[in-house]
C-alpha cells in the first residue's frame, strides 16, 4: 500500500522512528519524575527543526504507559504536528484494542508500507500480560507474505522488542523469545535489509545475520548500556533518523535533546 507521500524509488526516503514515550492519560504524568508529554513535546519540536521533509514517521510501541485513550489522543495529537504519514506498533505496556480504538479512521495501524525502493513491515511482538515478547504465528505469516509479494523492494523490519542480546543482563529475559524464527524466515528472502526496535531506551547499530540491526533511545528516560541490574542512563531524550536509499543501503544516526539536564527520582512512579 503506497505511502501518502509516495516518493520515487529512485530517491531516499527519510523515516523518523519515535520510540516509548510511557504516556498517561493526565498531562502532568511522570517517570521516575519525568514529565512524558512535555519530552516528547521537546523531541518532536527538535524533530521539525531537523528534518524539514519526513516521507514517514514511525512510532515502535510503548506509546503509552497506562493504556488510556487519553493517553494515545496525547501521542496522536503530538506526533500530528510532523508533516508526514504515521505508523505505530504496540509494545508491552501498550492496549491494542485502545490503540484500534484511537486509531480509528486512520491509517497509523496498517503494517505494510510500500515508500520509494523500500517496503517498512511492522509486526506485532506484545504479549497480553508480559514484558517480554513473541511474534505469534500470524505475525511471522504476514512478515513472509510482505516480503514475497515484493521481492523487488528492499525491506525493513520493524518490531517493539530487541530479537538479540544487548549486553544488559536484566533484559534479556524480556526480549523477543522466539528471534530464531524471526531471523530464519528473513534469511529466506535477500531483500530484507534491516530490522529496528524499541523498547530498551538506547541506541543500538550492529551488523548481524547480513542485516543493520537498529534500536532507538527512547523519548523520555534512558536505559544505561551494559548494565546487570535496571539502571537509568542520564543522556537526553532523543530519536533517530533513517535514510532508506534506493540501492538497499541504511543511514542513520541519532538526535538527542541538547542542553538537557534531568535527576531521576528514583522513588517516584517508573518503568
Amino acid at each position: 500500500m503506497p505511502s501518502p507521500s509516495d516518493p520515487a524509488v529512485d530517491t531516499p526516503v527519510l523515516l523518523v522512528q519515535l520510540s516509548d514515550s510511557h504516556l498517561v492519560a493526565e498531562a502532568d504524568g511522570a517517570m521516575f519524575g519525568l514529565n512524558t508529554r512535555q519530552s516528547l513535546a521537546r523531541v518532536l519540536g527538535q524533530v521539525r527543526m531537523e528534518q524539514p521533509r519526513i516521507d514517514l514517521l514511525i512510532a515502535t510501541g510503548d506509546l503509552s504507559q497506562d493504556g488510556t485513550l487519553a493517553s494515545y489522543q496525547a501521542f496522536a495529537q503530538a506526533a500530528q504536528a510532523i508533516a508526514a504519514p504515521m505508523r505505530w506498533l504496540p509494545g508491552n505496556h501498550d492496549e491494542p484494542a485502545v490503540m484500534q480504538q484511537a486509531a480509528q479512521g486512520t491509517r497509523w495501524l496498517e503494517p505494510v508500507v510500500d515508500i520509494g525502493a523500500w517496503r517498512v513491515t511492522l509486526l506485532d511482538s506484545a504479549i497480553s500480560g508480559s514484558a517480554a515478547g513473541y511474534l505469534a504465528d500470524d505475525q511471522l505469516q504476514l512478515l513472509a507474505t510482505s516480503l514475497g509479494e515484493a521481492p523487488h523492494k528492499h525491506h525493513l523490519v520493524c518490531l517493539h522488542h530487541h530479537p538479540v542480546p544487548i549486553g544488559s543482563q536484566w533484559m534479556e529475559p524480556i526480549g523477543l523469545r522466539n528471534s530464531p524464527a524471526l531471523f530464519e524466515l528473513l534469511a529466506r528472502f535477500p531483500q530484507a535489509r534491516g530490522v529496528l526496535w524499541g523498547h530498551v531506551h538506547q541506541a543500538i547499530d550492529r551488523q548481524a545475520h547480513g542485516l543493520r540491526l537498529l534500536a532507538s533511545p527512547s523519548t523520555c528516560i534512558q536505559f544505561l548500556p551494559h548494565s546487570e541490574d535496571f539502571a537509568l542512563d542520564d543522556r537526553a531524550p532523543g530519536y533517530r533518523w533513517l535514510r532508506l536509499m534506493p540501492d538497499g543501503q541504511i543511514e542513520t544516526g541519532v538526535s538527542r535533546l541538547a542542553g538537557f539536564a534531568f535527576t531521576p527520582d528514583l522513588d517516584a512512579a517508573g518503568y
